[in-house]
């Protein structure tokens, strides 16, 4: 991770860490970068998207100021979500993407995400230079004039093009299903019904109108309360709750009960196996990947490989191994043969797919994954690799390690997108999970790493 960027972008409080003139200067400094050697030949040509905070619109209009004053056309394709801006990066020839978004985090947060020409995360080596280019340490650019000013432009087809590439991966009708979405008041708010609506679903759609304060908030794949609520009492067969700018999804199943992003991986790894098309047998996960994920897998004979925290590895590992599917617990869930980043309307149509083709109810396809109890408390703290490098603190999880033995197990990481440690247990009972996650945190809190 650099200064700036972390394993998901440039994330911060807008207008405090944020700001229009860092995006400015982002922007400016790509439509030179990309200017040297661009895809048609004559000038390069970027994508944006944002999704429904306030602030997305602030820095849509500073990014797309600086593209243009450094030379390069900006065409916009206004409120979509992350993975459509991959697409149409990919499909449409384009230099590059930006999305803006800040994902699952509450709307006085935002983020800059930079995709390249492949619809793939931006290579660390460009984002070394952007970020060297903020700090002053880059070459100097010379304003474009005249004729070689860019051009900014409004990209609506774009997203309908990619609202039709969603249709048509559809396998089945969802005729006479009856299926919830939330949309968290984001990104996905004007295409997730647009895509079930058209394969016949009959679909009820909470969280779907954005004021620019409310994406995310108590609902969404982070709050899955209301869904579950709405899914009981409308009798629905299925519920999908988006993030933010859409690249995660979770599911509720008939019962009301949550699937997690484990729980889908390791639904759809069978069907593909079953069907003969799980190429190299494995599912590439994360550390955060539930224990009972391992044990269902084992138990089906397919293998599994395990990566950092965040999609940008999980891809990575993907595409060097030549794996078929992989992603998060939280429901970053790739499918490599469809898209190169999580995709949550993707996920929800890959997992229609295997209830319709299975005929069975999303209960019965996750019987067989028991979910080990978790728990995952957050500690902001003043500097994340001085408490993790605590003596104190390591004494603390070495003796939850012993404690535990082989009936579960502790993880603290530091986040890559805000300045948490993380610290999380999976044991037997939640009365374990508690007492084991709590003897770090409290020793976290009471080396005075704690912001209060």
């Amino acid at each position: 991770m650099g200064k700036y960027f972390g394993t998901d972008g440039f994330r911060g409080e807008a207008n405090v860490t944020l700001t229009p003139e860092k995006a400015y200067q982002i922007g400016y400094f790509l439509a030179w970068y990309y200017n040297q050697n661009p895809n048609d030949g004559e000038r390069a040509r970027i994508v944006i998207g944002k999704d429904t905070r306030r602030s997305s619109y602030m820095l849509e209009f500073a990014l797309a100021a600086g593209i243009t004053s450094g030379g390069a056309d900006v065409y916009l394709l206004r409120v979509t979500t992350t993975p459509s801006v991959a697409y149409v990066a990919k499909v449409d020839n384009f230099d590059c993407g930006i999305m803006i978004s800040a994902s699952h985090n509450p709307f006085y947060d935002n983020g800059i995400k930079l995709i390249n020409d492949q619809g793939e995360k931006m290579p660390q080596s460009v984002i070394d230079e952007v970020e060297a280019y903020l700090d002053g340490n880059g070459p100097e650019i010379p304003p474009a004039t005249r004729d070689a000013m860019g051009g900014a432009y409004d990209y609506d087809s774009g997203r309908h093009r990619y609202i039709a590439y969603l249709i048509s991966l559809a396998m089945h009708s969802f005729r006479g299903k009856r299926i919830g979405l939330d949309c968290a008041n984001g990104a996905s708010w004007s295409i997730a019904k647009v895509v079930f609506e058209a394969l016949g679903a009959k679909v009820t759609v909470i969280n779907d109108h954005p004021d620019g304060v409310n994406i995310n908030l108590n609902c969404g794949s982070t709050h899955l309360e209301q869904l579950k609520r709405l899914v009981v009492e409308r009798h629905l067969d299925v519920g999908f709750a988006f993030d933010g700018d859409a690249d995660r999804c979770l599911a509720v199943d008939e019962n009301g009960k949550e699937v997690s992003g484990d729980e889908i991986m390791y639904l759809y790894a069978r069907y593909m196996k079953e069907r003969g098309k799980l190429e190299t047998n494995t599912v590439v996960t994360t550390v955060m990947s539930n224990f009972g994920l391992y044990k269902a897998l084992d138990a089906i004979d397919i293998g599994y490989a395990k990566t950092a925290v965040g999609d940008k590895y999980v891809y990575e590992y993907m595409v060097n191994h030549g794996n078929m599917i992989g992603g998060e617990q939280s429901g970053h869930i790739i499918f490599s043969k469809y898209a190169t980043t999580g995709d949550g309307i993707l996920t929800a149509l890959k997992v229609m797919e295997v209830m319709c083709a299975r005929r069975l109810p999303l209960s019965q396809l996750c019987e067989p994954v028991t979910i080990y109890p978790q728990l995952l408390i957050n500690v902001r703290v003043t500097d994340k690799a001085e408490a993790q490098n605590d003596p104190a603190v390591k004494q603390a999880i070495a003796e939850v390690e012993q404690r535990l033995g082989n009936t579960g197990r502790i993880l603290v990481r530091e986040s890559g997108t805000e300045p948490l440690v993380r610290v999380m247990v999976e044991a037997e009972t939640p009365e374990q999970c508690n007492e084991y996650v709590y003897h770090v945190v409290n020793v976290i809190k009471a080396r005075g790493f704690e912001v209060k």
